[in-house]
């Protein structure tokens, strides 16, 4: 193509409906990115990365990638951690040396590459990755414990195992004395990325803790000035970036004071285009004919790498952590390569070629098997396993409900009632209280506090439903709950705040997030109603008894609260959603029972009606 503009647009096109294709079918995104990937490059040969950049592509993927762990450094908090750091710690020490120790002398036997060549791709294959573990984990939705441990390993392994490599690649290329020079060259790496990425990221957090750069260019200034760092590193100790910017991520991740919510959206973003863009352009360039030519002993690396470096790792890592057999072997299975591997690879083969080093060219397409194995064979079974090994959180339908008052905890015992996952959270022990009693499960506290962050599992929930009458705390708890889970999936009740004074008004975003249930539905009228024996109650509609039906009978005398569907998938009555109840469905609603009188009335009406007609009646 002459016009390069057309396989850029292509490339962003491609990336896009893979992650749409990928969100429909709930698999990895990594899975139709790779394969298409192939596709359009050594298939059909539509893109040709090199052609499209020339000299620049892999400086534009070694910044992509710095920009990627910086995004996930940037989530590392070390509250999250919970007590598991040690397992952490051990998988990116030990682990990594074990899936080293196995998996050089397998490649030089199986392979017939030569020690150094093996030594350099075993050190290669020891990273896992972001890019690749944390769309498995939306997928696999694993337990808390084994989804931190796991998106922890795959960020901070990454710097660990790029610099295995560039040691190795140091002692490859050293003609005297090979070993002084790569203790010298680990002591620089090691020093610089830990001093430059600490300083930095220090100042960087006073920086946006002081309110030095203004707010609308806070997340250029940390891009460019972390991109500035990370290619410093590289100018004084060859590849020691990857350390710095995981080092800058963590420090603002967990410096006190700091707000990084903003910046992290702004890298989210990014980082997804980032990912997609790179799989597809690493991919495009894959000699097909260099993976076959591979040979049969390719199997083998495979093996050992899947089924014996791993859970040998993960098994010597678990000592004395408390991690029980089933953890153990999810972590076991869940270790697939990622866009570090394909970046490092690719470098350090580019570069061996130059100083025209026997089997270079194998390099490449050595590790490209190993992360399409490891990709497809994980994201394809990685869902059984953990439902197998009941590691797999249930789907999040259940509903955080913020606020404890007496209207909370019925609604949510009658949700309870019909097996939907409730947890009510107030800083009213009193209201906690009462709710613990009747077994409603609680969490007492703010739920925006740190402490929440670390003990309150988000996992089962897919609404928040803020119910609460503290005015005050409603709209930050809402505004928390949308960044933490999505936007929409938080539902508050109607405060009327849009009645009052211009000056007392709220924004028109927060307004457009209440209406739970109806527009009258405010805490004080659904309080009262309790208070003077309103009753929440189910009723199954069907052919004979339709909604249609529901609603005469119930006319003004019920608000509709929520329907369940055959499925018992909850859908909510707010005033901006439609729900139309089928046959076979449940409707929850509050009714206020008919007083004495009106059922004296209408029983009258009714006698009378029924007199009027059998006055009509012949004879």
């Amino acid at each position: 193509m002459s016009d390069p503009i057309i396989p850029l647009v292509a490339v962003g096109l491609i990336s896009i409906a893979c992650q749409y294709f990928a969100y429909r079918i709930k698999l990895p995104a990594i899975l139709p990115l790779l394969v298409v990937g192939i596709l359009v490059g050594p298939v059909y040969g539509v893109i040709n990365a090199d052609a499209l950049f020339g000299d620049l592509l892999f400086p534009i993927v070694s910044l992509s990638v710095a920009i990627i762990l910086f995004e996930g450094s940037l989530t590392l908090r070390f509250g999250d951690l919970a007590g598991h750091g040690s397992m952490v710690r051990n998988l990116c020490t030990v682990g990594t040396l074990v899936t080293w120790l196995v998996t050089a002398p397998v490649a030089h036997y199986a392979l017939g590459v030569s020690w150094q060549l093996a030594f350099l791709f075993g050190a290669i294959v020891t990273v896992t990755g972001p890019t690749v573990i944390v769309p498995m984990l939306r997928t696999v939705r694993p337990s808390s414990k084994v989804a931190n441990i796991l998106r922890w390993e795959g960020i901070v392994i990454d710097p660990i195992g790029a610099l295995l490599a560039v040691l190795v690649f140091e002692y490859i290329i050293s003609t005297q004395d090979a070993l002084s020079h790569t203790l010298y060259a680990f002591g620089l790496t090691l020093g610089v990325g830990l001093g430059i990425g600490a300083a930095t990221g220090y100042l960087l957090g006073l920086a946006l803790r002081n309110s030095w750069i203004p707010h609308y260019l806070q997340n250029t200034a940390v891009l460019t000035l972390m991109l500035g760092a990370f290619a410093g590193s590289n100018v004084i100790a060859h590849e020691s970036g990857l350390l710095t910017v995981t080092i800058i991520g963590m420090w603002l991740a967990n410096m006190k004071n700091v707000n990084v919510e903003d910046i992290l959206e702004f890298k989210e973003t990014l980082s997804v285009l980032l990912i997609s863009g790179l799989f597809i352009l690493l991919a495009s360039r894959i000699d097909l004919h260099s993976v076959l030519s591979v040979g049969w002993g390719s199997i083998l690396v495979l093996v050992a790498i899947m089924f014996v470096a791993r859970p040998v790792g993960v098994i010597l890592s678990s000592l004395g952590t408390g991690l029980n057999w089933r953890e153990i072997a999810l972590l076991s299975w869940i270790a697939p390569r990622g866009i570090v591997a394909a970046a490092v690879s690719a470098l350090f083969s580019l570069k061996l070629e130059v100083l025209e080093y026997e089997q270079a060219e194998l390099l490449v397409p050595m590790v490209f098997l190993v992360i399409i194995t490891t990709v497809v064979l994980q994201s394809l079974t990685s869902v059984s396993v953990a439902k197998k090994l009941n590691m797999r959180a249930p789907a999040p339908h259940g509903f955080l409900i913020f606020g404890g008052g007496l209207f909370s905890r019925l609604f949510a015992k009658e949700l309870m009632s019909h097996d939907v996952q409730v947890r009510i959270t107030d800083t009213n022990w009193n209201n906690m209280r009462l709710a613990r009693m009747e077994n409603i499960p609680t969490y007492f506290g703010n739920p925006m506090s740190e402490h929440a962050a670390r003990t309150l599992d988000l996992s089962m929930f897919g609404k928040v439903l803020v119910m609460s009458p503290y005015r005050q705390l409603n709209p930050m708890v809402t505004y928390h709950f949308e960044h933490e889970m999505g936007k929409g999936t938080v539902l508050g009740l109607n405060n009327n705040e849009q009645q009052q004074r211009p000056s007392h008004q709220v924004s028109e975003s927060y307004v457009k997030k209440l209406g739970l249930f109806s527009d009258d539905a405010t805490y004080g009228k659904l309080a009262g109603l309790v208070a003077k024996g309103s009753l929440i109650k189910t009723t199954r509609l069907s052919d004979s008894f339709t909604y249609e039906d529901y609603k005469e009978q119930y006319n003004e005398r019920a608000i509709k609260l929520c329907a369940l569907d055959t499925h018992n998938h909850v859908h909510m009555f707010t005033t901006s959603n439609n729900v139309k109840p089928k046959s076979d469905w449940k409707i929850v609603s509050l009714v206020n029972p008919e007083k004495p009188m009106e059922k004296a009335i209408a029983k009258a009406e009714i006698t009378a009606e029924n007199s009027i007609e059998e006055s009509k009646l012949p004879g």
